[in-house]
């Protein structure tokens, strides 16, 4: 018959000590199992939020009509090298490539409403360059640049979204 101080169905060791140490070794595995466990719990909801936040299926941005764009080309033609800088895609940001051989041409997909720009400016040398903007393959603007450290500009306007829309039929 078991006493009051020994659980039912465990057998005396000989020692007090192993009886201790045994006991100390199984709390750390549980210790160790817990900490493994919330690990496992810790990196499963870290991979169900990354999916969440990158899966963009289910998106509602994605489900959102694209903004209508226009196809504008730049084109730098001339000869020697130039500064350019240009709107380009996305509408919202100038990109600019330094010292670049001429002629030069960009085609970008901008946003109806944004206005399509570029800049030359020619290096000490000197020279001519012309500077042309065409939107959906229609010239819009021609300028030129002459002399050492010459600029110019081309630019135009798109319209805006609502004034471009039209019925499906007639685009």
């Amino acid at each position: 018959m078991p006493t009051t101080e020994e659980p039912a169905g465990q057998e005396k060791s000989g020692t007090p000590d192993a009886a201790r140490a045994s006991r100390t070794s199984d709390d750390r595995r549980v210790d160790r199992s817990g900490i493994a466990v919330a690990a496992a719990l810790l990196l499963a909801c870290g991979v169900f939020v990354t999916f969440g936040v990158l899966d963009s299926d289910d998106d509602p941005v994605a489900e959102r009509p694209a903004t209508p764009t226009a196809e504008v080309t730049y084109e730098v033609l001339g000869e020697g090298a130039a500064d350019i800088s240009y709107r380009g895609a996305g509408g919202d940001r100038a990109y600019v490539v330094t010292n670049v051989g001429l002629p030069w041409r960009k085609t970008v997909s901008i946003p109806l409403g944004a206005s399509p720009i570029v800049n030359v400016t020619l290096g000490a040398k000197g020279g001519t360059a012309d500077c042309t903007l065409a939107v959906r393959g229609k010239h819009i603007q021609r300028a030129t640049a002459t002399g050492a450290f010459g600029r110019t500009t081309c630019s135009g306007e798109l319209p805006t979204p609502e004034a471009s829309a039209a019925p499906e039929g007639n685009r």
